[in-house]
Parts: C-alpha cells; sequence; structure tokens
C-alpha cells in the first residue's frame, strides 16, 4: 500500500477511473445524493489518495485557490467502506495539510464537511464560519484552516 500525490494530467486512466467509480459510490450511492460527481474541477486540482493493488483505499482532493473558494479547498474526502475506523482519514488529512502548507504555501483552507464531522476537521485547526446548513438533503457546515 502506498500514498500518492498527483495532477490530473499525471493520473493514469486506470487511477482516475477507480478514484471516480469510488467517488461516486460514497457520494452519490452510499449518500443517496444524486448530484453531478464529476464537477469539472479535477484537471485543476492534485488528487492524494492511498492505493493497493489498483484499489483506492482513501482519497481527498485539493482545489487550488480561488477555484471553489478564494482560499485552497479540500474535498470529496473518503476511506472505502471496510477500511474505516483505522486512522486512515487522519492520516488522509495530515498529508494532504502538509502538501498545501509546505508545497502550495498556502496558510488559508475552506471547506464544506458534513456536520457530524465537524469535531474531526475539529482536531486539525478548523474552526466554522457558517451556520449548519442542508447541502443535497445533508446536514453541513462550512470551516476554515487559519495557520
Amino acid at each position: 500500500m502506498n500514498w500518492q500525490l498527483k495532477r490530473f494530467e499525471e493520473l493514469t486512466n486506470a487511477e482516475l477511473y477507480t478514484i471516480l467509480q469510488e467517488r461516486t459510490a460514497v457520494f452519490v450511492v452510499e449518500q443517496d445524493c444524486p448530484y453531478l460527481e464529476v464537477d469539472g474541477k479535477d484537471p485543476a486540482s492534485y488528487h492524494l489518495f492511498k492505493e493497493d493493488h489498483g484499489e483506492i483505499l482513501a482519497y481527498l482532493r485539493i482545489v487550488p485557490a480561488g477555484i471553489s473558494y478564494e482560499e485552497t479547498s479540500i474535498g470529496r474526502v473518503f476511506v472505502k467502506k471496510g477500511y474505516r475506523r483505522q486512522g486512515l482519514a487522519q492520516e488522509l488529512m495530515t498529508r494532504g495539510l502538509e502538501f498545501v502548507e509546505q508545497e502550495l504555501n498556502e496558510t488559508r483552507v475552506k471547506i464544506q464537511a458534513q456536520d457530524y464531522l465537524r469535531e474531526f476537521y475539529g482536531s486539525f485547526g478548523f474552526q466554522p464560519v457558517s451556520d449548519t446548513y442542508l447541502e443535497d438533503n445533508i446536514p453541513h457546515v462550512d470551516m476554515v484552516l487559519q495557520r
């Protein structure tokens, strides 16, 4: 198992297909939210994932500043069912935030978090900057990390 961080154009066809398949499985099927998962932001983004023999176990997308928000943002964070509760989410976020800080030299990160994960993201220093609101019938909160 190894971690990889790639720009869109560095992804192989198989990696991209598997990432999109897994994101759709989690965010559209598992969460029962019919929406356009492929939103046009992937080509400008960085893709951090843990892969094991072609299987994507954990993933997040880093969207540079000025695309989703004024700040750099992290989204599409998931750990595949069957690999949850093993510390992968913490390692994934830690690696993603280190990349944002060290490679992109960004000190502010904005996320659109599902409200039930407020404490998880808070453990990394994210603070709520909005009230809870519904997005695809799921309570969300905007959060920002300032370093």
